[in-house]
């Protein structure tokens, strides 16, 4: 008798324990805000797009997104709205939305998780945790998992490369450009550019044209939308003293991918590489 009790205890704790976890069809119908362009993209990527139901601006890529209602900007979100959409989970970012209005959406008991990829490696991260609460995780792990080899791929093959001396052109006026820990900083480590202003101690520090001038750069990244197109943009081929300019290696990565920590930014890196290849190959020559 107490067998068959001790039994039929473990039948019912089994059966509560399965009745609190979410099963997959729960997750799969869970509607989700995403505060921001990353995060709907990715989520996309693995077929969660459908659960949307309001992002913020610029949330546009894949095309579907752009048909997504809008709930704010980077700037402000529109706290009433979000409050009676009653989502199931806000998927916020944690340095790109305005913290005071995630507090006050937390303070209306609604569930927020984070999305904080901080390096090119976390967007798999990223990934897998947007697969655990949309209950896709195999296929969150597989693109993750992909995504892995094919960083790790390009940072193997360029790890040893002879450095080329570049300048990345994050805005023309005032100048500035990226450094210490920054997203893009990190782009160039993988594909072997020595970035001169690398060590300052912001991420996106304002620098003197005579500074990079007298850096002399092989190469200057300029993207999109701040290229030659933008009367905003700075003309490179003004001082031919400088190799980049003397030479031709002015790249225009698109900016759409390199800012976003999304697959496309791999692909967009990848290009970016064989680009600065071409330039190592060139001065390796001459």
């Amino acid at each position: 008798m107490r067998h068959m009790i001790f039994i039929l205890t473990l039948f019912a704790s089994g059966l509560q324990a399965q009745e609190s976890k979410p099963q997959k069809d729960e997750l799969q119908d869970k509607r989700i805000v995403a505060l921001a362009p990353h995060i709907v993209e990715s989520l996309y990527d693995i077929g969660a797009g459908d659960q949307i139901i309001a992002t913020t601006e610029h949330s546009d890529y894949p095309e579907a997104a752009k048909n997504i209602p809008r709930i704010g900007n980077y700037a402000r979100l529109q706290i009433e709205r979000i409050v009676q959409l009653a989502p199931d989970v806000i998927i916020a970012w944690q340095t790109g939305n305005p913290q005071d209005d995630l507090d006050r959406l937390k303070n209306y008991g609604l569930n927020i998780v984070y999305s904080n990829p901080t390096t090119l490696a976390s967007v798999a991260d990223e990934l897998l945790m947007l697969g655990e609460i949309t209950g896709r995780t195999t296929a969150a792990q597989q693109i993750a998992r992909q995504f892995s080899q094919r960083l790790e791929a390009l940072e193997s093959k360029y790890s040893n490369a002879r450095p080329v001396t570049g300048f990345y052109e994050m805005w023309a006026r005032p100048l500035r450009t990226v450094a210490n820990k920054a997203w893009l900083q990190q782009q160039l480590v993988v594909c072997g550019v020595k970035n001169p202003f690398a060590s300052l101690s912001e991420d996106y520090p304002l620098i003197g044209l005579e500074q990079v001038l007298a850096s002399k750069p092989q190469i200057v990244l300029q993207p999109t939308p701040h290229s030659p197109q933008n009367t905003d943009a700075l003309n490179w081929q003004q001082w031919p003293e400088i190799p980049a300019s003397k030479h031709g290696f002015i790249f225009h990565p698109d900016a759409d991918k390199t800012h976003r920590m999304t697959l496309r930014m791999l692909d967009e890196v990848e290009t970016l590489c064989r680009q600065v290849d071409k330039a190592r190959d060139f001065y390796l020559a001459h």
